[in-house]
C-alpha cells in the first residue's frame, strides 16, 4: 500500500502547478493533503473517495484525504472545538490501522501561537493514544517542527524560532516515546534531508531547508513499513511530498 502526504499550500494553486498529474503519476492508494485552504473539494482525478475537513476561516488551513479504498469510518477533528474549527485533523479507519492526516499549528512569529500549538499537541497525543489502543496508527503530517538538529540546515540560528523551540522538540520526543516511530529515520540516519524550503533566498536550490513533514506510525506497525522517503524534486508547493509504503 502506497501513501503520500503533502502540504500543498493551497490546493487550487497546487492544481495550477500540476497536482492532478502528480496524483495520476504516483498512483498512490491514498493522498493526505494539508493546508488545502479550500472550503470544498475542487475537481480532482477520478478513482478516489474524497474526504474534506476545511477550516471555518476562508483560505486557511484545512486537510483532505483521497483514498482508493472506502474506509470503515471517517472522523473530522478531535472533538475539541477550539482546534476543530481550524480543520486540522482527519482520521480514516481501515481494517488494519487508522490513517490520521494532521496539519499542526505553526507557533507563529514571536511564538505568539506557541501555547495554542502545545495545547493542540496534548489533545492530539491523547487522541492518538486512544486510537492506538484499538489498532495501529499511521500519521501523515506537516508537524511544523524539525525534530533534531539534523532536521534543518541552520539549527544554531533557529534555536528559539517557531518550529525549533525546545518546547516543540521536547513534545515530539515525548510523543515518539509513547509508542510511535518516525518512519523516515528507520531508513535514513543522515542529515541534509528536508521537506520544506522558504520561497526566499533561493533556499530550495541551495537545500537550506527543514524537515517538517513526517510519516509516524505505531512502533508495532513499523515491521510492516517497506519504504519511507521524500520526493524532494517534486515542486508545486514550498513543501515536498513524502511517501510511505507498507505491507497492509
Amino acid at each position: 500500500m502506497k501513501l503520500v502526504s503533502w502540504n500543498v499550500n493551497g490546493v487550487r494553486a497546487s492544481l495550477n502547478k500540476g497536482l492532478a498529474g502528480f496524483i495520476k503519476n504516483e498512483r498512490a492508494d491514498a493522498y493526505l493533503f494539508q493546508e488545502v485552504k479550500a472550503r470544498e473539494a475542487p475537481e480532482l482525478p477520478e478513482g478516489y473517495h474524497v474526504f474534506w475537513h476545511p477550516a471555518e476561516k476562508k483560505g486557511y488551513s484545512g486537510v483532505a484525504v483521497l483514498s482508493k479504498k472506502k474506509p470503515l469510518s471517517v472522523v473530522k477533528g478531535m472533538g475539541v472545538e477550539e482546534f476543530d474549527v481550524e480543520g486540522r485533523v482527519l482520521t480514516l479507519e481501515f481494517d488494519k490501522f487508522f490513517l490520521v492526516n494532521v496539519y499542526f499549528p505553526n507557533a507563529g512569529d514571536g511564538l505568539k501561537r506557541l501555547g495554542f500549538k502545545l495545547g493542540f499537541n496534548r489533545v492530539f497525543e491523547n487522541f492518538c493514544k486512544k486510537l492506538d489502543h484499538k489498532k495501529p496508527v499511521i500519521i501523515g503530517s506537516d508537524f511544523n517542527v524539525a525534530h533534531k538538529e539534523i532536521d534543518l540546515a541552520n539549527p544554531k540560528t533557529n534555536a528559539d524560532n517557531a518550529g525549533f523551540t525546545p518546547q516543540e522538540r521536547s513534545w515530539f520526543d515525548s510523543f515518539l516515546k509513547k509508542g510511535f516511530a518516525d518512519t523516515f529515520r528507520e531508513f535514513e540516519k543522515g542529515a541534509g534531508h528536508y521537506t520544506y524550503w522558504t520561497y526566499r533566498f533561493n533556499a530550495r536550490a541551495r537545500n537550506v531547508g527543514w524537515r517538517l513533514d513526517y510519516f509516524v506510525a505505531s512502533k508495532r506497525f513499523v515491521k510492516k513499513v517497506k519504504k519511507s522517503f521524500i520526493l524532494k524534486d517534486v515542486t508545486g508547493s514550498d513543501h515536498a511530498p513524502i511517501v510511505l509504503e507498507v505491507d497492509a
